[in-house]
């Protein structure tokens, strides 16, 4: 074998590479861009190359630089990990040419599965179920509206390269179609150099499973069982499981069997993945599956299909690539049950806006990889350490954390919990969103489908008032905690009065709105909180951390946990994986407020995709006024309320930073 690998691509992934490599005596050699510079990845690799300014089409796309650094450091082979350059066939071909090895599939496979519409016709040709669609040429509206009207609505528009969610629109209706496919071709262009798009059926109540296969040099073929990936947004994965619920050996075979027939059709080697549309509406059948695409890579949720079969997946590419053989089929045995949930640095209670910056506080201290407690695995492979930086050039995905157990709900529980006691600052993630889904009744019941997230956005993501009370009352006393610690009795802020029940009142600041919250016994000794007026039973001790204050027990009889720690900017609550500034009201910016005008400023550092504001017009609120992209993903910018567009400081191609003014409103004329 090979005595030493670069890896082309950034993150955890590449830090789950190293992982492997390093345990096998391989030599590890990263790339970073000036994003990445101080990275976990670039701190743990062997040697590090630097390859160019922080936009991904200057560093990590350029495949060039990439195997002039594998030359110049000496490195034999290079895995490309997932994203970028992983399923290019000009980037592998290139470095099979340089006289280096390419840890993943033939290029003539990745080009066979690369573009949708040629890879469902080939498909198609050798028996795979494929979904109906349109798979042409011809991209014109014209012809493309046409074949979704003889589908039939709903239809789904997608990109015919990459993957990811990218480039992918659901349209509904004849009359939404021409706007949804302008999206879809704009972002299919941005991500992956390829406007071009197919049009097939929406299947209404989809499940969406996976195979992995390996194939070797030495013409055998296997699977690693499937995955189901149903848990999406915006046709990103959000969670995923192995193996799938529900799933019976009739249609397992079915399906694995139509998998390694895939591979089989492309010659293929390496790992790689077979993805299947699936009919949700009842019972898993034989004949309820299509074929949607070949990933040609490892996936970002091969964890679980590792965890569930004791196999490392990327030793298996390392062997493979290196011209070994691969085990036998009936050698691969299927333990328990196992679940990913993917962390994201993403506000879901505030439109999921990307978040980026220092990580002051990263603790996911719950996962800690290959150490079993009662049969239950948990594991986090991360991209960042506390500390380290979160930029806002690349995807959100700042880690995977993963439960194994005998059981489904044992893995979903030790999942949800690990993920509750997650305490991340200043930047924002979906912690909580993921433990809500974890314990969502259709998700625990296995039959959620891709619509599930979706449906229940709101419930999901949102903040309610009786978690905001919890928080507050958590963060009151755990202030209250923090500040007699170490005092004197007369310093001790608990509120002591001379004629009177102890009390203490804090004001706090919470999307812009305040809140008080009063804390005090009443007459008979039972303590209370008072909460914007309502007033709630509570019985909670508050015990020293080295770092903080841990706060437990009972909020109005309801099991409450939560941490407060002073950080730089004041003090923080950690609760439930969710994270809150306790902040008191600043009421000057009242004032300031008034006279700001309507400005509409970008929510985070990205790229202004498209202005549709133009100064003058009269617009409605909910208007869409400017299109940006932040963390790869497209956000619309809209009209807080009606009035005229007063100026328009944003033009296509623009870099903004964090609260620059793009467009700014006036009322309508009286």
């Amino acid at each position: 074998m090979f005595s030493s690998i670069l890896i082309a691509n950034r993150g955890e992934i590449s830090r789950r590479i190293m992982r492997t490599a390093s345990r096998l005596g391989l030599r590890t050699v990263a790339v970073y861009s000036d994003a990445d510079a101080g990275a976990a990845f670039v701190r743990e690799a062997d040697e590090a190359v630097w390859i160019g300014a922080a936009p991904a089409a200057e560093s990590y796309l350029r495949g060039e630089r990439i195997i002039e650094a594998a030359l110049d450091t000496g490195a034999g082979a290079i895995h490309p990990g997932y994203g970028f350059l992983s399923e290019n066939a000009g980037f592998a071909e290139a470095v099979v040419k340089a006289g280096l090895t390419w840890i993943g599939p033939p290029p003539e496979a990745i080009r066979a599965m690369g573009l949708k519409d040629a890879a469902k016709a080939l498909m198609e040709k050798h028996g795979v179920p494929v979904t109906p669609g349109y798979h042409g040429e011809d991209q014109s509206l014209k012809t493309l509206k046409a074949a979704a009207k003889k589908i039939g609505y709903p239809v789904l528009i997608k990109a015919i390269a990459g993957g990811g969610g990218r480039g992918m629109r659901k349209v509904d209706a004849d009359a939404d179609f021409e706007a949804a496919l302008v999206s879809a071709q704009r972002e299919a262009k941005a991500s992956f150099g390829d406007e071009r798009v197919l049009v097939e059926k929406f299947v209404e109540n989809p499940r969406h499973i996976e195979v992995q296969v390996f194939g070797d040099s030495h013409g055998n073929y296997i699977h690693l069982f499937e995955r189901d990936c149903s848990l999406q947004r915006r046709r990103q994965k959000v969670i995923e499981e192995a193996p799938a619920p529900g799933m019976t050996e009739e249609v397992r075979a079915a399906m694995t069997g139509a998998a390694i027939l895939a591979a089989k059709s492309v010659g293929y080697r390496n790992a790689g993945t077979v993805e299947f549309i699936v009919d949700g509406s009842g019972a898993l059948r034989s004949d309820g599956f299509w074929f949607m695409e070949m990933n040609t890579r490892l996936q970002v949720e091969h964890p679980v299909t590792e965890m569930i079969t004791g196999r490392d997946l990327v030793e298996m590419q390392l062997v493979v690539a290196a011209g070994g053989k691969l085990p036998d089929q009936s050698e691969i045995e299927l333990y328990g049950h196992a679940v990913e949930g993917r962390l994201c640095a993403e506000d879901p209670a505030r439109g999921f806006l990307p978040s980026s910056g220092l990580l002051e506080v990263f603790d996911l201290s719950a996962f800690s990889a290959g150490e079993e407690n009662d049969a239950v695995t948990l594991r986090l492979d991360s991209a960042v350490d506390e500390g380290d930086v979160v930029p806002a050039t690349y995807d959100s995905m700042i880690a995977k954390a993963i439960a194994h157990a005998p059981t489904r709900d044992e893995a979903l529980d030790a999942l949800a919990q690990g993920l509750r006691e997650a305490e991340v600052w200043p930047v924002a993630t979906n912690a909580s969103l993921l433990a809500n889904l974890l314990d969502h009744d259709e998700f625990r019941e296995g039959v959620a489908t891709t619509n599930l997230v979706e449906a229940n956005i709101n419930e999901l993501a949102d903040v309610d008032e009786a978690e905001l009370a919890d928080l507050m009352v958590l963060g009151a006393a755990g202030m209250g905690a923090l500040a007699s610690s170490g005092r004197d009795p007369w310093s001790q802020a608990d509120g002591f009065r001379v004629n009177g029940a102890a009390r203490a009142t804090f004001l706090f600041e919470v999307g812009g709105a305040s809140h008080t919250v009063v804390l005090s016994p009443n007459v008979a000794g039972q303590a209370r909180a008072i909460v914007d007026g309502l007033t709630l039973e509570l019985d909670v001790d508050a015990a020293p951390l080295p770092d903080g204050v841990l706060v437990s027990g009972a909020i109005d009889g309801i099991d409450a946990l939560g941490v407060v720690r002073e950080l730089r900017d004041g003090p923080v609550v950690f609760s439930r994986g969710r994270a809150m500034a306790l902040r008191r009201p600043d009421y000057s910016n009242a004032v300031d407020g008034l006279a700001a005008g309507d400005d509409i400023r970008a929510p985070m550092p990205g790229k202004v995709l498209d202005v549709k504001a133009v100064a003058g017009l009269a617009v409605k609120r909910g208007d869409a006024l400017v299109v940006m992209e932040a963390m790869k993903m497209e956000h619309t910018l809209t009209a807080p309320r009606d009035g005229v567009v007063a100026v328009v400081d944003a033009a296509v191609g623009q870099q903004t930073v964090e609260g620059a003014v793009l467009v700014r409103l006036e009322p309508l004329p009286e």
